[in-house]
């Protein structure tokens, strides 16, 4: 006997808590954190922002009003994903060399 084909996913992504250094995000049967130190894009966004997260494939999220993709694989194990923010990226050094500049 073959099974019926499966039809859409009934339960999408959902973000659990918000706090201070990240939001718990419910992704099937697992929680997963997203910190805002890894990923700094959410940091300044609105609660509704944060909220709005959409699950189009197993292995991708997307806020649409941030327009964010982020890799499901990149939230489990941020250090196999060494992107940093711009924002980030300036040290000390280069800022005093920025303003010195100006």
């Amino acid at each position: 006997m073959k099974s019926a084909t499966l039809g859409k996913r009934t339960s999408g992504a959902e973000v659990t808590n918000i706090s201070g250094h990240g939001f718990w995000l419910l992704v099937a049967d697992e929680e997963l954190f997203v910190s805002f130190k890894e990923f700094p894009w959410f940091k300044d966004a609105s609660v509704a922002e944060i909220l709005n997260v959409e699950w189009p494939q197993p292995h991708h999220l997307y806020w649409p009003s941030l327009d964010v993709d982020v890799a499901v694989e990149s939230i489990k194990h941020p250090e196999k994903f060494p992107l940093i923010s711009k924002e980030l990226r300036l040290t000390k050094r280069s800022s005093r060399q920025a303003k010195a500049r100006r």
